[in-house]
């Protein structure tokens, strides 16, 4: 099968590749119709990670069912079905408690797996023509038959419960005020989730015209960080109290005011200062115990100067973890199918797998309108 294949910082191809077969009776193999790139995926191709060659990358993935293992009881040839980029097994202690992000079997020695992640197991990922997926009465959520909302779908695999999440750990709750620390896909889904949820005011962080845009599009107030201090600017907006709740979407590679170099830690500090005393904090961004590109040596160790002491000050609680996206999913999708959720509004541009590698240049130079990428395996390359 054709898959999005690693090589080396900067660089990967579409090739050849084994394709998967069940290996359990609880797999079963999936045709891939829509699969994303995230910005997660974007730390790997920029060398920024412990990432390998010869890794197939892909943790947003939806398909049809193209064979199931023995033991599989739920699903069946021809289902439709989108996967959480977790990989779980449902049975573990922390997978019985909903937190299917920390799985204790399915990576032995770490809390966790996902497909084709560095660090997260032995799972190929999706951006391929066909999935291994084990565990799969847990994992796959059927969708309806047909095409109709793909790429609203494909988004429950990782971005739209992630913003959720973000919403979650913040503990936003109808009637309040929210800072959003990011307006990329994440960021975006955080203050989606946010209006959802029902916050009387949201403002979404950022310095890229096209995605403040974007934000302001959905209803949220945009705040550009070069143009001064992004907490003040929201303070002066809250009446000098700053928000109830604040998301961070943006994670280590966080940019300094003036966007001219990286700060790993400004986004949590600003937070702090945005926040009021009392308030919470919630983390989906993306933060790492190794990272080779940091710009010190305690950044590289995933040791970053956080203004705990201020925090500690005003009272203020925070969350933190990747997504545990079997706990929103199945709710997240029954809202897209009732109309009350359109969360594909973030995707740009919608491209055949064979067009990965120009894909993945254009969102890491976040050049103008890539916002987030569906890649569709099987579709004929674009003229």
């Amino acid at each position: 099968m054709k898959a999005v294949v690693y090589e080396e910082p900067f660089s990967v191809v579409v090739k050849d590749v084994q394709d998967p077969r069940i290996q359990h009776p609880n797999d079963v193999l999936v045709r891939v119709t829509s699969t994303a790139i995230c910005g997660s995926d974007l730390h790997m191709y920029e060398g920024r990670t412990a990432a390998e060659s010869g890794i197939v990358f892909g943790h947003e993935n939806l398909g049809i069912i193209e064979e199931v293992g023995s033991g599989v009881t739920s699903l069946s040839p021809g289902d439709r079905v989108v996967m959480p980029f977790n990989v779980a097994c449902g049975f573990c202690k922390n997978c019985l408690a909903g937190k299917t992000g920390f799985c204790l079997t399915v990576n032995p020695g770490f809390a966790g797996g996902a497909y084709g992640y560095v660090a997260m197991g032995p799972y190929k990922g999706g951006q391929a023509e066909l999935l291994r997926v084990p565990y799969a009465d847990f994992n796959c959520l059927k969708l309806p038959p047909g095409e109709e909302f793909e790429t609203d779908f494909v988004l429950l695999a990782d971005i739209f419960p992630t913003g959720y999440h973000g919403c979650e750990l913040a503990q936003v709750s109808p009637g309040e005020s929210v800072a959003v620390y990011g307006a990329g896909p994440v960021g975006l889904m955080a203050a989606y989730s946010a209006l959802l949820r029902g916050a009387a005011k949201v403002f979404s962080v950022d310095r890229v015209p096209e995605r403040l845009a974007k934000a302001e599009e959905i209803g949220a107030i945009p705040i550009d960080f070069t143009k001064g201090d992004p907490a003040e600017q929201i303070k002066e907006q809250t009446g000098g109290e700053g928000t109830d709740k604040g998301v961070d979407a943006v994670g280590y590679q966080a940019q300094a005011h003036d966007a001219s170099h990286e700060e790993p830690a400004i986004v949590l500090n600003e937070l702090v200062q945005t926040v009021r005393p009392t308030g919470m904090l919630g983390v989906p961004g993306l933060y790492v115990p190794s990272d080779p590109g940091g710009p010190d040596d305690h950044a590289r160790h995933g040791q970053l100067l956080v203004s705990i002491g201020k925090m500690f000050e005003k009272g203020q609680q925070m969350g933190t973890g990747q997504c545990n996206v079997k706990r929103y999913n199945r709710q997240l999708r029954d809202l897209i199918i009732a109309g009350r959720a359109k969360p594909s509004f973030v995707v740009s541009h919608e491209l055949p797998l064979d067009q990965a590698p120009q894909a993945y240049e254009k969102f890491d130079k976040r050049i103008e309108g890539y916002t987030k990428v569906v890649l569709h395996p099987g579709h004929a390359l674009a003229a």
